[in-house]
């Protein structure tokens, strides 16, 4: 009989969201007249940009001609997409274009990159924290140390006490919704520059940043090109989550070494990985994704991260003047809700469900810093968000 991969057995019974989907679904089975307003799952809900769907159009009209036809594209990227990404997101950064890798996601990315890693190295992961980052080390069998972020430490984790090979770090964050500031950040990059350790630097909500003092990306610091790699995505971006399209950067500067001291380039290896196993995202996805950087497209899109950055503001704030607290939803689309005195993050999650019709996710389910909170995304509508805060209004006014 074959063997398994024994390290799954290390993992919970089943995916967080995919347990906040059963219960609503369960809920909503023995309540089939009950209208369910998800804050829960960050799945967005304004439609594509014209300019990307303008784009799709054509490069579908493109591929059905035999001139116009493309098969199997680059598996790092279209040049068209890639030289896009580098003068617009990292214009003044010194990323080139070939240090960029299209993919079908950020999430994929992030749990693929381990597979050029060593299952021996230590890795560090702030708590609460997006579980991607914890599920794929799991599986992969590394030892994990966890960094509490907490009300106390104004959810800004110290650095790691003992030295890890790894640092995963998403900023603005998920799930907490607050953010790093540069000089912050820059503690983060000189500590791995010190201790030779590796930065896996989630940036997938950079486009959510409205403060100065908040990089958008890794890169801004000085030195972040040795140690960082960067992982962005535009289905937040750009309402992407759907066509599935994103991208790693790999600076070619960053190295590691095998058991017998050999140093490689993680940028080779992470291009043997992928074209090895990924046949790249499609053609007509990736000239979607150019057309937003585009004057149109960039207005387009700022219009709707726009819309649910006043989304959030109108969950901050209308939480607050029930006597929540209530945390982020500045720089980000997420809302890190602190329960009312004795009641667990699961338990205030069935009552917003079963009193509200309201979903939420349970913050305990990113980690056990994440006990005694919730998290609120701003991706519903504003009609549903406005409704959502005014069942939990009537809420508290009967309690």
């Amino acid at each position: 009989m074959v063997l398994i991969n024994a390290n799954f057995g290390r993992l919970t019974p089943s995916y967080l969201f995919s347990e906040v989907a059963r219960k609503i679904a369960a809920f909503k089975a023995q309540n089939p007249g009950v209208e369910v307003i998800k804050l829960s799952i960050g799945d967005v809900t304004r439609p594509i940009c014209p300019a990307a769907v303008e784009a799709l159009h054509k490069a579908a009209d493109e591929i059905s001609t035999p001139e116009g036809f493309h098969g199997y594209g680059p598996e790092q990227g279209y040049a068209f997409l890639t030289e896009k990404i580098a003068a617009h997101d990292y214009n003044g950064l010194n990323i080139s274009p070939d240090e960029i890798f299209i993919s079908d996601g950020a999430k994929s990315d992030l749990g693929n990159f381990g597979d050029i890693l060593s299952a021996e190295n230590r890795v560090a992961v702030t708590d609460p924290v997006y579980p991607v980052y914890v599920d794929t080390n799991v599986m992969a069998g590394r030892h994990i140390e966890y960094l509490p972020c907490t009300e106390a430490n104004g959810f800004n984790p110290q650095l790691p006490a003992v030295s890890p090979d790894i640092i995963y770090l998403c900023y603005p964050n998920n799930p907490t919704g607050t953010t790093l500031t540069r000089s912050r950040l820059k503690e983060w990059v000189d500590y791995a520059l010190a201790n030779d350790a590796l930065i896996l630097y989630d940036s997938a909500y950079e486009i959510f940043i409205t403060e100065p003092d908040v990089p958008h990306s890794i890169y801004e610091i000085p030195g972040a090109e040795r140690c960082a790699v960067e992982f962005r995505s535009f289905s937040k971006t750009a309402g992407f989550t759907g066509l599935r399209c994103g991208y790693t950067v790999v600076p070619k500067g960053i190295c590691g070494t095998d058991a017998n001291g050999q140093t490689y380039s993680l940028h080779s290896l992470w291009l043997r990985r992928q074209t090895t196993k990924f046949n790249g995202a499609s053609y007509p996805i990736q000239r979607a994704a150019e057309a937003i950087y585009s004057p149109e497209g960039q207005r387009q899109i700022r219009e709707n991260i726009a819309y649910y950055l006043n989304n959030a503001r109108l969950m901050r704030e209308g939480l607050s003047a029930l006597g929540l607290k209530v945390f982020g939803g500045v720089n980000a689309p997420y809302v890190w809700v602190k329960t009312p005195e004795g009641i667990s993050s699961w338990e205030f999650f069935d009552l917003m469900l079963h009193r509200c019709g309201v979903a939420c996710t349970p913050g305990v389910g990113f980690g056990p810093a994440g006990e005694g909170y919730v998290r609120l995304t701003a991706f519903n509508t504003l009609e549903n968000t406005e409704k959502a805060i005014s069942r939990l209004a009537n809420i508290f006014k009967e309690n």
